[in-house]
C-alpha cells in the first residue's frame, strides 16, 4: 500500500498523498541542486581562471569507531575539528562561491551534537550539506534531528551484507536505522544513497547491495579500492587491504559490466558510466589520464583548518594554505597530478571533472537530483512512489 509521509521540508508541508509528496520531494531536491550545484558551476566557468571550489570536504574527524583494512584516511590520535573552525570554514567557503559541504571522517557521528550544529550552520548559510557515515552510531533521534536541521544528503557507507574480516561496514548491522532513514526522507526532504567500495573480498556483495538500494528507491555510489599514493605512517594493515590483484581482474570486469548494465536500465547512480568503465584499466595499472580539478574546483579542509587538494593528499607535507589563506599554485598542482593521476581514480573528483565539461553536463547533474528518488537515466527514467 502506498504510504503518505507527513512533515515539513524547509518549512514547507509535504502532505497531500504519495504522488504529490514525491513530486514535492523531487522538485525540492532539483531546486537545491540548481541553487547549490549549477549556479556556482556557471559562475566558476565564467571565472575560470580563479579558485572557485564547487565541492568542499570538511574533515571534522580523523577518528573512527571501526577498522576497515583498506582505509588509510583516519587516525585516532588526531584531534577533531572545533566548532569555531567548522563555522569559519563555512564562512570562508561562501566567500569563494562554494555551496556544497561534505562532512567527512573518520566517522563524523562520533560527536553527534557537534555534527548537528555543523549541519544547521551549513544549511542556514545556504549550503547543500552532505553527510557520509557508516551508520553504526546513527539512531532515530539523530536522523530526525539531522532532518530538522536540513541535511541535504546522507550517504551510508556499506561494503557487505554480513560483516567480513577487514570489512566491518555490513548492511545487516545497520538495517533497522537504514529503514527508518529511508522512511523519513520525504518528511525531511534529504537524499539517501549507498557508498560502496569495490574490493577483492566483496564482489557478490556489491551486486546484492545494488539490488537492495533499488528495492528501497535509493541511489548508489561506487569506489574501486585504491592503495595509498603517498606514505601514510598511521596505516598499519599493509597487504591486508583487500587490494585487487590480477587474480580478480576477470571478476572485476564482469562486475563493472553488470553495474553499467544496471546504470543504463535506470538504476540511479552517482557515477558516470565513463568512471565505472575506467575501473577495468585502473586495477590493471593502465588507467587512462583524466582531468582532475582538485585544488581548483574541489578541496579538502583538514581538522585544523589547513587545506589539501584531495583525500589522497591529506597527509601531504606540502603547504596548501589554510581557510581564508589558500595556497593552491596551479603549476605545482599540475606537476603533482602528473605523478598521482595514474594511481588514482577518485570517484568524487572524477565526477567533478566529468560534469564540468559542458553546461549541459552540469544540468545533467541537476536532473540527477530530481530523479534520484528512483530510476534516473540520462533520458528521464521512472518516478515511483514509496511503498510501505
Amino acid at each position: 500500500m502506498s504510504a503518505v509521509f507527513k512533515g515539513t521540508s524547509g518549512g514547507k508541508d509535504l502532505t497531500g498523498g504519495p504522488q504529490h509528496s514525491t513530486i514535492r520531494y523531487k522538485t525540492k531536491n532539483a531546486m537545491l541542486g540548481l541553487k547549490c550545484w549549477y549556479i556556482p558551476y556557471v559562475k566558476s566557468r565564467y571565472y575560470s581562471d580563479r579558485f572557485r571550489p564547487l565541492l568542499s570536504y570538511l574533515f571534522t574527524e580523523w577518528k573512527c569507531n571501526i577498522n576497515c583494512y583498506y582505509c588509510y584516511t583516519w587516525d585516532n590520535k588526531v584531534k577533531g575539528m572545533t566548532l569555531e573552525t567548522a563555522k569559519r570554514s563555512i564562512d570562508w567557503l561562501k566567500t569563494v562561491g562554494c555551496r556544497v559541504l561534505a562532512i567527512m571522517g573518520g566517522e563524523p557521528l562520533l560527536r553527534k551534537g557537534f555534527i548537528l550544529d555543523v549541519i544547521k550552520y551549513g544549511a542556514d548559510s545556504g549550503f547543500f550539506v552532505y553527510l557520509p557515515t557508516n551508520g553504526l552510531l546513527m539512531d532515530r533521534d539523530f536522523i530526525d534531528r539531522a532532518g530538522e536541521n536540513r541535511v541535504a544528503a546522507i550517504n551510508l557507507a556499506v561494503d557487505s551484507i554480513e560483516e567480513k574480516p577487514g570489512l566491518p561496514k555490513s548492511f545487516k548491522k545497520i538495517e533497522p536505522q537504514f529503514k527508518y532513514l529511508v522512511k523519513q526522507r520525504q518528511r525531511y526532504g534529504y537524499i539517501v544513497f549507498f557508498n560502496i567500495n569495490i574490493t577483492s573480498k566483496n564482489i557478490e556483495d556489491v551486486k546484492r547491495l545494488t539490488e537492495i538500494a533499488r528495492e528501497h528507491n535509493i541511489g548508489t555510489d561506487y569506489h574501486i579500492n585504491e592503495m595509498p599514493i603517498i606514505e601514510q605512517s598511521h596505516y598499519k594493515f599493509g597487504d591486508k587491504g583487500c587490494w585487487i590483484t590480477d587474480d580478480y581482474y576477470r571478476e572485476i570486469d564482469e562486475l563493472v559490466d553488470w553495474i553499467i548494465e544496471k546504470n543504463r536500465s535506470g538504476y540511479p547512480m552517482v557515477n558516470s558510466i565513463e568512471h565505472i568503465n575506467a575501473m577495468k584499466g585502473f586495477v590493471r595499472h593502465k588507467a587512462e589520464p583524466w582531468s582532475c580539478r582538485a585544488g581548483h574546483n574541489s578541496l579538502v579542509i583538514r581538522t585544523d583548518g589547513t587545506l589539501a587538494p584531495c583525500f589522497e593528499l591529506y597527509s601531504s607535507k606540502k603547504d596548501w594554505g589554510r581557510i581564508f589563506e589558500p595556497n593552491f599554485c596551479q603549476r605545482e598542482l599540475s606537476l603533482q597530478k602528473e605523478e598521482c593521476n595514474p594511481k588514482c581514480l577518485s570517484t568524487c573528483n572524477f565526477q567533478v571533472s566529468h560534469y564540468y565539461n559542458s553546461y549541459s553536463s552540469g544540468l545533467e547533474w541537476v536532473r540527477k537530483h530530481f530523479h534520484f528518488h528512483r530510476g534516473f537515466t540520462p533520458k528521464g527514467g521512472c518516478a515511483e512512489t514509496d511503498t510501505a
